[in-house]
């Protein structure tokens, strides 16, 4: 208790901001301060941040460190705002960029209850930045991820990523999530299981579909799907029949940015060879 009254003394500090965890500490510093014939600071406190437990916030809730949400993805803009929401409020604002927070931010609109600390809303939060950010700036977020999990980034493969940019970003809430969800326009992709499955059991549509499409011109999203939509209506299938078995080809997986679009931009040449691999991607060299 002496030593931060006389530190806070010597460096002039006039207001005092902390947790109301050290409300009972405040009275025992006015007292050394009033001793000493010196003038308190004027202090404010502020409600906890609580684990999703309900107990105070803590290193076994989660990341340490604000460098750790970094690397868990988050964008610093969103952990801006999510950390201002968590103890303040303006009205029913929740989306509050930097700029308006320092419009608007004042020490009156800081609530007294606790606030419990909610990945999920922070994952929300981030996925509306991150569709907010810039492509360029988000290729160059998630480039060194890749690098670590797929090797040097070519030309071809960064020049995919900028076209695949606006259909990945939306779906993501991290970046790390970014970078994973776009791994298959670096390099060919390893099926998950239910991928897998799917390629197991559509060799036949496949074959048909790679002829349908070695001469399709343009090669573009709209007439690709046009492509597909014009098989399954001959073989009596629904599109999805059509579309998931090339999803699982193109992508690895059953979820993915439309795929279509991806297509598109893998080029011709590079959506033909993954039909073919079908679920021997496992083994597959990187994409050229």
């Amino acid at each position: 208790m002496l030593s931060v009254v006389i530190d806070d003394h010597d460096f002039a500090v006039t207001h005092i901001i902390r947790g109301d965890d050290h409300f009972t500490n405040t009275f025992r510093q006015i007292q050394l301060y009033k001793a000493f014939g010196w003038t308190p600071p004027a202090f404010a406190h502020v409600p906890m941040i609580l684990g999703p437990d309900g107990a105070k916030l803590s290193k076994r809730h989660g990341a340490p460190a604000v460098d750790a949400y970094r690397d868990m993805g988050y964008l610093p803009e969103a952990m801006r705002n999510y950390l201002l929401r968590l103890g303040w409020s303006h009205g029913d604002d929740e989306i509050i960029d930097t700029d308006q927070a320092i419009k608007w931010f004042d020490i009156g609109g800081i609530g007294s209850s606790p606030a419990r600390f909610d990945f999920t809303k922070l994952g929300n939060l981030n996925a509306h930045y991150l569709r907010e950010a810039g492509d360029e700036r988000l290729l160059d977020l998630i480039a060194p991820i890749l690098v670590e999990t797929q090797g040097k980034l070519d030309e071809v493969a960064l020049q995919r990523l900028r076209h695949g940019m606006p259909g990945l970003k939306g779906r993501a809430k991290t970046i790390n999530e970014l970078a994973s969800s776009a791994g298959f326009y670096v390099g060919r992709p390893v099926p998950d299981d239910k991928a897998n499955a799917m390629l197991r059991d559509s060799a036949g549509i496949r074959e048909k579909l790679k002829a349908a499409l070695a001469g399709l011109q343009p090669f573009t999203a709209a007439a690709l799907e046009e492509a597909a939509r014009s098989l399954a209506e001959s073989d009596g299938l629904k599109l999805g029949a059509v579309a998931q078995p090339l999803r699982a080809a193109l992508t690895g997986s059953t979820v993915s940015p439309p795929i279509f679009e991806a297509a598109e931009i893998l080029g011709r040449d590079e959506t033909l060879l993954r039909l073919s691999l079908g679920a021997t991607t496992a083994d597959a060299p990187p994409a050229s």
